[in-house]
């Protein structure tokens, strides 16, 4: 996923992004309104309302304007009056700092999800001959049913969801068991080996050493 992070302050900034790409996350720093209105297509913006240009909001309203793209306000101002204009300009989730990595990362699934949903109405997820239909909950590679239980279906659609990326263990244990403890680690590899044998090759889910892994992209 490519983030785009509208933050205008460096001590705010750099320990953000390299949170955020610890995680999996692509990210790319606009320090300005003006700089965020002329980046280019990102995935999700996180964008602060104290900028030294344009007003944070008056960015939100223009962006909403042209795109889709899920927006996260991320800001000190925490007036109830700033979150109703934000959320009513479009911004799609309002945090206030300070704030911690793991709310803000929940927080950027969760929008993930709903606006993820809302724009493809649970179009299935398909790489190559692989087709996973999380509506369903089925998953067919090259036509053939595959047997999956109920967690290796979860960790494969996470890994569906962007080919290519490489997933973090900490993000799968999220997004799949609901836990940060690193003692469940070990059950990602026991469900990687399954995956890997009923997909009959594995070369579909490569190993990120220091990271996590990826479904390779067709």
């Amino acid at each position: 996923m490519r983030i785009l992070l509208v933050e205008d302050e460096d001590a705010i900034a750099e320990p953000l992004a390299d949170g955020l790409r610890r995680e999996g996350f692509s990210v790319v720093r606009a320090a300005t309104g003006g700089a965020a209105l002329e980046a280019g297509e990102t995935d999700l913006v996180l964008l602060d309302l104290r900028l030294p240009d344009i007003d944070g909001l008056d960015v939100c309203r223009r962006l909403r304007e042209r795109s889709d793209v899920p927006i996260i306000v991320v800001t000190a101002r925490g007036e109830e009056a700033d979150r109703v204009v934000g959320l009513e300009l479009g911004a799609d989730d309002y945090v206030v700092k300070p704030f911690g990595l793991r709310e803000l990362i929940a927080r950027i699934r969760a929008v993930t999800r709903r606006t993820s949903e809302r724009g493809h109405a649970h179009e299935p997820l398909a790489v190559g001959g692989l087709e996973i239909d999380e509506r369903a909950r089925r998953a067919t590679l090259d036509g053939r049913a595959l047997d999956l239980t109920p967690k290796e279906f979860d960790l494969l659609a996470a890994l569906a969801r962007d080919p290519g990326a490489a997933v973090s263990r900490r993000r799968l244990l999220e997004e799949v068991w609901e836990t940060t403890w690193y003692g469940s680690a070990k059950t990602i590899d026991v469900h990687v080996a399954a995956l890997r044998r009923k997909l009959g090759d594995p070369g579909w889910i490569e190993t990120v050493r220091g990271v996590g892994f990826r479904l390779r992209a067709a």
